[in-house]
C-alpha cells in the first residue's frame, strides 16, 4: 500500500491547459471507449446497473476474489464513524458500505453503553444511502431486511443524482462513494456537491478502481480485465456487454494524481490517496476545512 499526500500547490504545477482538460475530462462524454452525447450517458449507465443489480455483489466477489470486502473495510476505517453522525453514501444502492458504517457505529455504542452520560449516544445516527438507480436501492433494502435492519431508522434510502443532491448545505459529517464516481457524466459536479453538503471538518472518501503503473503487473491486469471479467459477466450474470463497459470505464477514469487534483480544485484540503494492490484500486480522501 502506498499513501500519497497531494498539497494545495499541486494544481499550480499542472499547466493551465491540463487543468482545463481535467474540468471537462473526456470521461464526461464517454461510455466506456465509446464517445456519446452527455444526455445519452446517464441513460446508458442506468441500463447497465439495472441489468447487473441482482448480481452486483456476487460479481464483485468473483471479479476481485473477495478483495472488495477488504477494500471497503479499509474505506470505513479511514472514515472513523461515530454515534450520532450524519453520513451520506453515494452510489451505495446495495448497502455494502452503509452496512459497514452502521456496524462500526453500533460497535462503538455497545462499548460505550456502560457510560450513560456519554453524549455521543444521545443523538440519532443517520446514514443516507443515495443511488440514482431504483433497482440497486431495492437490492440494498432487501439486504437490510435479510440482516434484520429493515426497521432500523439509522438507514435512510434515497433515490438521487450525485450531480444534484437534494441534501442541505453543510449537513453531513462524512461522504463516501465506492466504485461509483467513474460512472457519472460530470465528475467535477459530483465533487462540488460533495463539498457543498459536507460540514466543516467533514471528510470526503472515494474508493475507485484505478490505474496500475508497474509494466508487468499492468499487462497481467489488462489481460484479466479485458479477457476474463467480461467472460465472467457472461457466465455468472448473463451479461457480457455490461461488464465490458465496466472494464472500459476504469481505463477512461483519470489517473490517481489527476483525480486528486480535481478533488483539491473542488475546495478540499489535505487531499491524499492510498493505492491498494499496486493501484488496482485507490482510496482518495479530502477534508472540508
Amino acid at each position: 500500500m502506498a499513501l500519497r499526500l497531494v498539497t494545495k500547490n499541486l494544481s499550480s504545477r499542472i499547466s493551465p491547459k491540463l487543468c482545463s482538460a481535467s474540468l471537462l475530462h473526456s470521461h464526461a462524454t464517454s461510455f466506456g471507449f465509446k464517445e456519446v452525447r452527455e444526455e445519452e450517458k446517464s441513460q446508458m449507465v442506468g441500463k447497465v446497473f439495472s441489468n447487473v443489480a441482482s448480481n452486483y455483489d456476487l460479481m464483485n466477489d468473483f471479479m476481485s476474489g473477495g478483495l472488495h470486502r477488504l477494500w471497503k473495510d479499509r474505506l470505513v476505517s479511514k472514515l472513523s464513524p461515530f454515534p450520532g453522525m450524519k453520513h451520506l453514501d453515494v452510489a451505495g444502492g446495495t448497502g455494502d458500505v452503509a452496512f459497514r458504517i452502521l456496524e462500526s457505529v453500533n460497535s462503538i455504542k455497545r462499548r460505550a453503553l456502560q457510560d450513560p452520560l456519554n453524549d455521543d449516544l444521545q443523538e440519532e445516527t443517520r446514514i443516507y444511502v443515495c443511488d440514482i438507480n431504483p433497482n440497486m436501492l431495492d437490492v440494498g433494502k432487501n439486504r437490510a431486511l435479510e440482516k434484520g435492519l429493515g426497521e432500523d431508522k439509522s438507514l435512510v434510502w434515497v433515490q438521487g443524482d450525485a450531480e444534484a443532491l437534494s441534501f442541505e448545505d453543510n449537513s453531513m459529517d462524512g461522504y463516501t462513494i465506492a466504485f461509483g464516481i467513474r460512472n457519472v457524466t460530470h465528475i467535477e459536479k459530483v465533487l462540488s456537491e460533495a463539498y457543498r453538503v459536507l460540514k466543516r471538518g467533514g471528510r470526503f472518501l472515494c474508493l475507485e478502481l484505478s490505474h496500475v503503473d508497474i509494466p508487468v503487473f499492468k499487462e497481467l491486469y489488462d489481460f484479466y480485465s479485458f479477457s476474463v471479467i467480461p467472460r465472467l459477466g457472461e457466465i455468472v450474470a448473463g451479461d457480457r456487454e455490461s461488464y465490458q463497459y465496466l472494464v472500459e470505464s476504469i481505463r477512461r477514469f483519470p489517473p490517481q494524481e489527476k483525480f486528486a487534483s480535481m478533488i483539491a480544485d473542488a475546495g478540499f484540503q489535505k487531499v491524499e490517496y492510498e493505492n491498494l494492490v499496486r493501484g488496482v484500486v485507490a482510496i482518495h480522501s479530502g477534508l472540508k476545512i
